[in-house]
C-alpha cells in the first residue's frame, strides 16, 4: 500500500524515538542548575508593565535568571527562566548565541522565558515606556552566565514530573460587559465587549469571557540519594502585584518551595523555578466574589505548598530521553490603514516631548510601529523529557489555549511556557478579537494577525508531534447518563456545545451542524453534574455575548420541542426584554414572525419567561416564576399546532394558545437571540436538544431530574 509523505516522515520520527527509548537505562541522565543574581547594577531604572512608563530607584525584592541543564547522554537542553517582564527575540538570539559558544549546546536546544514580572527594569519596548539600555547586556550575561554554570554543575541524577490541581489560585481577569454597558477604544470605536479587571462583583459585567488553566505542573530533578537539585514549575497566573524592583510572586514562591522542601542550605544550591503558563486572561484574583484579603507572601505560600504537596508524590526514573523540535512561523501584523495612520501622525505631532502621557498617546506610536514592521518571524519550541511534553510560545497566550495544547499533545503531561524565545504580544483567540478590549488593540504588545493564534496552536502541535513521534490526540467530547439519555431519545438535533473553537457547533445526534455568530465566547463552564460529561470532567458550554448560534432544523414541522440548560448574565431592569434564548423564524424578519422563548425585561414580566409569536399576532405568553441571576435552569418548549407549553426546571411554567405565524417553509432556528437579532441573550446556553414531535410532561421532568443535583 503506498504512503504519503507526511505519512513516512511520522513513521521515520516513531522508528527514532522508538530506538531511542529502547535506549534508555543505558546511558546516564544528568542534572545541573544555577540561579544568578540580574539585579541592576545602576539607578534609577525604567520600569515597564502599565499603559505609561514607570520608575524605580532601588530594590524592593530580588531578581535572577534560574537555569536548569539536562542531559540524556545523547541531547542536552537548556531552560533559562527569568525574572523580567518580556525579553525580544532578538534579545534571546542573542543570548542564546552567547550560550551555546560557552556551552555546546545548540541554539536551537535553549529555552528562554520571562516570568512576566511587571516590577523589573525594561528590556523591551512596550506601550508606553522604552528600553533601559544600560541593564540589557546585564540580563543578558546573567543569563548566560547561568546556562554556562548550570551545564557545569550536571551530575547523575534522576527526574520526574507531575501535575497538581491549583485551581484556587488562578482566575480569569478578562470579563465580559453588559450589552448596555459597551465601551469605546482609544481609536474612538464603541467596540469593547470585554475588559480585563472588571472589578470584585462589577455591577457593569456579566461573567468570564474565557476558561482558566488550573495545573501546576512540576519537572523536578534530584541526585540519585535523593537530594533535590531542581525544580521547573509552570503554573498560568499574570503576576500578583509587588513593588519595582522585584520578581513579583515568582520569586517568593522559589524561596518558600525550597524552604518547603528542606533545601535551602544544600551545595551546589538547588533551584526553583517558576515558569510562566498560559495566563495571559488570568489572574489570582476571582472577581465573581467579594475582595479575598491575601497579601504576596501569602499567595506565594500558598502555591509553593500545593507544589510542595505535589512534589511528594513523584515518581523518578534513573533516565529518560529528550527530544527537540524548533519551527519559525511568519505572522502578519494588524498594520495601520490610512485613516488610522494620518490619526496617529496627527497625535504624535501634537505631543510634549517623545514619552507618551495618555492612552491615545501610547496607541498613536504603537500605530508607527506596526506600520514600519508590518510582519514577525516567531520562534516555537516542543522539548520532550521522557514523556513530558513542555512547550514554548513567545506571546501572552489565553488560557483556553493553553487547553487546547494540553487536550491534543501527545504527551501527557504537557507545560506550555509564555513569552519563551520572544514576545510578540496578546495572541487572542479569533473570536476574542470581536469583544474587544486592550488585548486586542493593535500594538507591539497585541498586534499579530487575528488568526495568529490558530496558526501558533498548529504549528506547536507539529513541534510536539515531531519531538515526541506520535500523533497528536484529538478532540473528545464525553458522554455522561444525561447525554447517553437525550441521544437515546431520538432527537432530530442534540447540540453538547463544548467546541473550543468555532464557526461550527457539533451535532451529537449528527444531522444538523449549527454555526456561531460573532460575539460568542467558548469552554466556559456549563451546569455541573457527572450526568452531563462524566465523573472527573467539567461540562463546557459557549458564553453569548451578543452573537447567535444558527442552524437549519431539516423536516421541523409544527409540532415540535427544545430542550436546553440557561444561564443569565442580566438584571430584569437593563433592557426591554432581558433576553431571547430560542428563536425560530426567518433570518432578519423586520416582523419576528416565528416562535421566540425569552426572558422577560422592562416592558412584560420581567426575569420570568416569556413566549411572543411575531409582530403580526401580537400574543405573548409569561411565566410567574423569577429567574435569579447566574443561575443554571431547564427549559423545554413545547410547540403542538396552535397549542404552547413551557416548562421551567421540569415543570409547567406557560401554557396557552399561539397562533402559528412562521413563514411557510422556514426551517431555521437561532439559539441565544431572535431572528431579527434583538436582545440577545447576555449569558450561556448548553445541552440544546430538538425533537421533530411535541414531547409529554413526564419526559421532560424526566429529562431534569436525570441531571442530578447541580454543583
Amino acid at each position: 500500500m503506498a504512503m504519503n509523505l507526511s505519512s513516512l516522515v511520522m513513521l521515520g520520527l516513531l522508528l527514532a524515538v522508538s530506538l531511542a527509548r529502547a535506549g534508555e537505562g543505558t546511558k546516564a541522565f544528568r542534572a545541573g542548575a544555577c540561579a544568578v543574581d540580574v539585579m541592576p547594577k545602576k539607578w534609577p531604572v525604567l520600569v515597564s508593565g502599565g499603559f505609561l512608563e514607570g520608575k524605580a530607584n532601588g530594590p524592593a525584592g530580588t531578581l535572577h535568571a534560574r537555569c536548569l541543564v539536562l542531559d540524556d547522554g545523547t541531547t542536552r537542553v537548556a531552560f533559562a527562566v527569568v525574572d523580567t517582564l518580556m525579553m525580544t527575540r532578538e534579545f534571546c538570539d542573542e543570548a542564546k548565541e552567547l550560550a551555546s559558544k560557552a556551552t555546546g549546546i545548540p541554539t536551537t536546544h535553549i529555552l528562554i522565558s520571562a516570568v512576566h514580572t511587571h516590577s523589573a527594569p525594561s528590556v523591551m519596548g512596550a506601550l508606553g515606556t522604552g528600553v533601559q539600555e544600560d541593564y540589557v547586556p546585564v540580563l543578558r550575561d546573567g543569563i548566560v552566565q547561568g546556562i554556562e554554570q548550570a551545564a557545569k554543575n550536571l551530575a547523575p541524577a534522576r527526574v520526574g514530573w507531575t501535575v497538581a490541581d491549583a485551581r484556587p489560585w488562578t482566575n480569569c481577569r478578562r470579563w465580559i460587559l453588559r450589552p448596555d454597558r459597551i465601551g469605546t477604544d482609544p481609536f474612538g470605536q464603541r467596540n469593547i465587549r470585554a475588559m480585563m479587571h472588571p472589578g470584585y462583583q462589577s455591577p457593569n459585567h456579566v461573567g468570564p469571557a474565557g476558561p482558566i488553566d488550573p495545573d501546576l505542573t512540576l519537572l523536578a530533578v534530584q541526585s540519585p540519594d535523593g537530594r533535590p537539585i531542581a525544580v521547573l514549575a509552570n503554573f498560568s497566573m499574570h503576576y500578583f502585584g509587588a513593588a519595582a524592583v522585584s520578581s513579583d510572586y515568582f520569586g517568593i514562591f522559589c524561596a518558600k518551595l525550597a524552604a518547603l522542601l528542606g533545601a535551602e542550605k544544600l551545595e551546589p544550591p538547588f533551584v526553583a523555578m517558576m515558569s510562566q503558563g498560559t495566563a495571559g486572561d488570568l489572574h489570582w484574583m476571582d472577581y465573581s466574589q467579594p475582595r479575598k484579603n491575601i497579601n504576596i507572601q501569602q499567595y506565594a505560600e500558598a502555591v509553593a505548598k500545593v507544589a510542595a504537596e505535589a512534589y511528594k508524590i513523584i515518581e523518578y526514573r534513573d533516565s529518560a530521553t529528550i527530544g527537540v523540535c524548533e519551527k519559525r512561523l511568519r505572522l502578519a501584523r494588524r498594520t495601520p490603514d490610512e485613516k488610522r495612520l494620518a490619526w496617529a501622525k496627527e497625535i504624535i505631532a501634537q505631543m510634549k516631548g517623545p514619552v507618551p502621557k495618555s492612552q491615545r498617546e501610547v496607541y498613536a506610536k504603537e500605530a508607527i510601529y506596526l506600520h514600519e514592521e508590518p510582519a514577525r518571524e516567531l520562534k516555537l519550541q516542543a522539548i520532550r523529557v521522557g514523556d513530558l511534553g513542555i512547550t514554548a510560545i513567545p506571546c501572552e497566550v489565553f488560557g483556553i489555549t493553553g487547553l487546547k495544547l494540553k487536550a491534543q499533545s501527545p504527551l501527557l503531561p504537557t507545560m506550555n511556557i509564555e513569552l519563551a524565545n520572544g514576545a510578540e504580544g496578546y495572541i487572542p483567540p479569533p473570536e476574542q478579537h470581536t469583544l474587544g478590549g486592550y488585548t486586542t488593540w493593535p500594538a507591539r504588545t497585541a498586534g499579530l494577525e487575528v488568526q495568529a493564534e490558530p496558526k501558533i496552536v498548529e504549528t506547536v502541535l507539529q513541534c510536539l508531534e515531531e519531538a515526541s513521534g506520535k500523533p497528536r490526540r484529538k478532540l473528545a467530547v464525553t458522554n455522561g447518563p444525561y447525554a447517553e439519555g437525550i441521544l437515546a431519545s431520538k432527537p432530530l438535533a442534540y447540540w453538547r456545545m463544548e467546541e473550543m473553537v468555532g464557526p461550527t457547533a457539533a451535532d451529537a445526534a449528527g444531522h444538523c451542524p449549527a454555526t456561531y455568530e460573532d460575539c460568542i465566547a467558548f469552554y466556559l463552564e456549563g451546569p455541573q453534574s457527572p450526568a452531563f460529561s462524566g465523573d472527573g470532567r467539567i461540562n463546557r458550554c459557549p458564553h453569548f455575548a451578543g452573537g447567535r448560534l444558527k442552524t437549519a432544523a431539516k423536516g421541523l414541522g409544527s409540532a415540535y420541542t427544545i430542550e436546553f440548560w440557561f444561564w443569565n448574565g442580566l438584571p430584569s431592569d437593563a433592557r426591554e426584554v432581558t433576553g431571547y434564548l430560542f428563536s425560530r423564524g426567518a433570518d432578519g424578519d423586520r416582523d419576528a414572525r416565528g416562535d421566540h422563548l425569552g426572558i422577560g425585561g422592562k416592558t412584560n414580566a420581567p426575569g420570568k419567561l416569556i413566549f411572543f409569536n411575531g409582530n403580526a399576532a401580537k400574543e405573548l405568553l409569561a411565566g410567574t416564576t423569577d429567574i435569579p441571576l447566574r443561575t443554571w435552569h431547564h427549559v423545554a418548549l413545547v410547540r403542538d399546532g396552535k397549542r404552547v407549553t413551557v416548562y421551567l426546571d421540569g415543570k409547567q411554567e406557560v401554557s396557552g394558545e399561539a397562533a402559528v405565524t412562521l413563514p411557510d417553509g422556514c426551517e431555521t432556528i437561532f439559539l441565544g437571540g431572535r431572528c431579527d437579532n434583538i436582545a440577545n441573550l447576555a449569558g450561556k446556553l448548553d445541552e440544546v436538544v430538538v425533537y421533530p414531535r411535541a414531547l409529554p410532561a413526564d419526559q421532560i421532568a424526566k429529562h431534569f431530574a436525570a441531571a442530578g443535583t447541580l454543583r
